[in-house]
């Protein structure tokens, strides 16, 4: 590998459409532009909320107010969890390394509607301007939380409508994405590829968008219920208005449940698709992968209850969420045993890649293994809302959907730019990152288990050393953002040309030019072999 800046062959990087510079992106029906537009939005928008994150940790080193009051606190908070969850996370893989390799990793030319593709970006990003926009328009930054709960966020004399309808718009391109996978993954398929010859991660998508398709309307309705009841007080989710907030909250959590696999999912279908390429082994247990992801988008429709245990909600209706939760945990042991027999006897080269693949796993486990203690009757009522759920859900979320999608980076980085990062600098920001993370929220299950509110602004003495130790957790994994994204970036440029298969993987996408061209392939393959072949790389 040298540094010359020229490829043998015309990438879509280089390729010209109608329109030339920013405009030739802003028009593109490309899928792998498309990606990458989503990929640079989601990582402004995830760094503006990290920095929010970090003020809120900065603010709760010490007790009492320091550098916010608690009114701003709320606001922050707020836009934090809307940033994160509605722009960041649950578009996140799906939308970047989904738009970007799902056509290629089964031998399509592109997505099945390419122009309602470009359109869902537009969307998408059109909401998460109006989530933003609701910090300065209005009635000041919305202070409710990322769930919206009524009656406050129906009373609330915040900026909340602006809120609302930023998650609403962003709910549609949500659904666009999804139903434009499913249409390709059914039709686009190459000659040869049946449904146990694709790849796992086209697997984890088509899953996740069966949720994004079925679940999200619910809480797009859900939303416009509240916009309702706030603009012409019909009486939905207020008591005042004879309506119910219970109500609220099983139609919100009927989505939002769900919703966290919309994340994991993908999650899952990246790592799957590193182990097998840094063991250079097929993949331990194809088909129980394949059908847990099946699973988990199914049985993750009926555990929404296990968020209302303390509400009052029926004796019977208790266990019978309870008892679905742990049995939701059941595909995703499945793939863990999966992952571990895959690197069993293999021949493990320790990429970057494959360590945060390995971070996922670690940190996925505990925060999997908290989930049980949460979905447990009787110690859910001692933990409910205090700061152990907050760490429970940051290590599923951020352990699991972040890592992810930090091993899809570096796993993809030479096949999307055609060009190779620093391996050194990756293995130091892994380091920090990790040391960070753990750092910043591990202490979060001791203080909640201690009886740490989650939410508050201010906390009792007794919390301060788990307060300061988390915070000090939260510069370091800063420091590891800054140090990742600054490497990632530096080398787009100024990196060592990337060979067409630099890992020696086996599935289409490294099968051909790295960047690809325009069009994918110059001609569709025939599959003719299982995904996972090691022995033989030609695959078709």
């Amino acid at each position: 590998m040298g540094n010359e800046n020229k490829y043998t062959h015309v990438s879509y990087l280089e390729h010209q459409g109608r329109f030339k510079g920013i405009m030739s992106w802003l028009t593109s029906t490309d899928h792998k532009k498309i990606g990458l537009m989503y990929l640079y939005a989601i990582v402004v928008f995830f760094l503006a909320a990290a920095v929010l994150g970090l003020l809120m940790r900065i603010e709760k080193m010490n007790p009492g107010a320091d550098i916010m009051d608690a009114q701003t606190y709320n606001g922050i908070f707020t836009l934090h969890g809307v940033i994160m969850i509605f722009i960041v996370v649950i578009p996140g893989i799906a939308a970047v390394f989904g738009n970007f390799f799902l056509p290629i990793m089964i031998g399509a030319k592109d997505v099945a509607f390419p122009k309602l593709n470009l359109f869902s970006w537009y969307v998408y990003i059109t909401g998460a301007i109006l989530g933003v926009l609701s910090q300065f328009a209005g009635d000041g930054p919305p202070d409710t939380g990322w769930t919206f709960y009524v009656p406050y966020s129906a009373d609330s004399n915040t900026n909340v409508i602006f809120a609302l309808t930023a998650a609403f718009v962003l709910g549609f391109s949500s659904i666009l994405t999804g139903l434009n996978f499913i249409v390709t993954i059914h039709r686009l398929r190459a000659p040869g590829m049946s449904w146990f010859k694709m790849p796992l991660f086209p697997w984890s998508l088509y899953a996740t968008a069966w949720i994004q398709l079925l679940a999200t309307p619910i809480v797009g309705i859900t939303l416009l219920m509240v916009i309702a009841e706030r603009v012409l007080h019909i009486g939905f989710f207020d008591p005042a208005l004879g309506g119910d907030p219970l109500l609220f909250q099983h139609l919100f959590w009927i989505y939002s449940h769900p919703a966290v696999y919309v994340m994991i999912l993908p999650a899952m279908g990246v790592v799957t698709e590193i182990f097998p390429t840094f063991s250079q082994k097929p993949v331990f247990g194809y088909g129980a992968i394949a059908i847990s992801s099946l699973a988990i988008a199914f049985v993750g429709y009926f555990v929404w209850g296990h968020h209302m245990f303390t509400t009052g909600i029926s004796y019977w209706s208790r266990w019978f969420f309870s008892f679905l939760t742990f049995i939701v945990a059941v595909p995703s042991a499945i793939k863990v045993f999966n992952w571990i027999s895959t690197m069993y006897g293999g021949s493990i080269d320790l990429k970057p890649p494959l360590l945060y693949a390995i971070s996922f796993i670690f940190l996925f486990l505990i925060g999997g293994f908290t989930g049980l203690t949460l979905g447990a009757l009787a110690t859910n009522v001692h933990l409910h809302d205090t700061d152990f759920v907050v760490a429970h859900f940051h290590y599923i979320i951020f352990g699991g959907m972040g890592f992810a999608f930090f091993a899809a980076m570096h796993y993809w980085y030479p096949k999307i730019y055609g060009r190779m990062y620093s391996d050194k600098l990756a293995y130091i920001a892994w380091g920090i990152l990790f040391v960070g993370f753990n750092l910043l929220y591990f202490p979060l299950f001791i203080i909640g288990i201690q009886g740490m509110p989650r939410r508050y602004f201010d906390y009792l003495p007794e919390f301060h050393t788990g307060q300061m130790i988390s915070s000090i957790g939260a510069y370091i994994l800063f420091t590891g953002l800054i140090l990742m994204i600054g490497n990632l970036i530096y080398h787009r440029r100024r990196g060592a040309v990337a060979p067409s298969n630099p890992w020696n993987g086996v599935t289409l996408e490294w099968q051909i030019e790295s960047p690809p061209t325009h069009e994918n392939f110059d001609e569709i393959p025939v599959i003719k072999h299982p995904p996972y072949l090691f022995k033989k790389n030609d695959t078709n």
